[in-house]
């Protein structure tokens, strides 16, 4: 069960569900598990351990086999089935719904939906869309952008130029997810998805200038919705007394909703082009995860140099 919900008609909505019976405000019910069952069990008479929170999708296999069933028998399995409060029942393949099953929903006010798509098919959107809809989330303080497809989340303290380098990279054609306030969302055991709040989505702040619409003074080329979070780079002010990474050979790594990521620290002064930077890191970050790292390769060469020299 997630600490998150949403109403039925989110998903009615989105994937476009017609409605076979809605009891009143059925849209309004709320779905509270990411996961999705085929109630192959429960339409059998074997209701231990039905979870009641999950969708259930009745497929091809199931409505062969209530097909097969007395009718007061299939009224009584459907009863059973509704009796648990499961949210919703959806019908995949545009099969047809059985007298019985509209009696039982009726009477246990459960809403029942249909859809063309395979049931596989509609399952696996279905547990995508949730998983995302109802995954753990936390806001944190920074900007993010996509930069050569790489989603990058900008941290550091307020005042360090996070807003006014996600400007420059829209210039140069990159795209802003949000500024400010990112919406982080762990979707899977390895993967984070960054958004903004409604409210303040394609909005960017600029102190001396103030709101910027960044939709409608770049275009929708300059925005995107959703992004995952490849690389994290933390900005901060240029500090002499620290040593900062100059050759980049071992990665290191911040964690997130208990997600480790890769991350940078760039120190900032004035002079440095942050977006020129920043393209570059994205760029190297995509060249290391396709297995070639500059670093090793110079540390290699120079070792080489050394055990020539050194038999010399």
């Amino acid at each position: 069960m997630s600490e998150y919900s949403i109403e039925l008609q989110v998903l009615i909505d989105e994937f476009s569900l017609e409605k076979v019976y809605m009891p009143k405000n059925g849209e309004k019910t709320l779905i509270l598990s990411p996961d999705v069952s085929r109630p192959g069990l429960p339409i059998a008479g074997f209701l231990k351990y039905t979870d009641s929170e999950r969708i259930q999708c009745i497929g091809l296999a199931e409505n062969s086999y209530l097909k097969d069933l007395p009718s007061d028998l299939r009224y009584k399995r459907f009863c059973d089935l509704f009796a648990l409060n499961i949210p919703t029942l959806i019908l995949a393949r545009n099969l047809p719904a059985f007298p019985e099953m509209i009696k039982a929903a009726e009477e246990y006010n459960v809403p029942v939906l249909r859809s063309s798509e395979e049931t596989s098919s509609l399952m696996a959107a279905l547990i995508a869309s949730l998983r995302v809809h109802l995954a753990p989330r936390i806001a944190r303080h920074g900007v993010l952008v996509e930069v050569y497809g790489e989603g990058i989340l900008l941290l550091g303290e307020s005042g360090v130029g996070k807003s006014e380098t996600a400007v420059e990279l829209i210039k140069r054609g990159h795209r802003l997810i949000a500024d400010d306030s990112v919406e982080i969302k762990k979707v899977s055991n390895k993967s984070l998805v960054g958004t903004a709040p409604e409210v303040i989505r394609h909005f960017i702040e600029l102190r001396g200038i103030g709101v910027v619409d960044v939709r409608r003074l770049f275009g929708m080329g300059a925005i995107k919705v959703m992004e995952k979070i490849d690389l994290v780079i933390y900005l901060e002010n240029w500090d002499d007394k620290k040593n900062y990474d100059r050759l980049g050979l071992e990665m290191e790594y911040t964690e997130i909703l208990g997600i480790k990521l890769p991350c940078l620290t760039i120190p900032v002064r004035p002079g440095r082009n942050l977006a020129m930077i920043i393209e570059i890191a994205a760029m190297n970050f995509r060249q290391r995860m396709m297995g070639y790292n500059a670093a090793k390769e110079l540390d290699e060469r120079l070792m080489k140099k050394f055990e020539v020299e050194k038999h010399d």
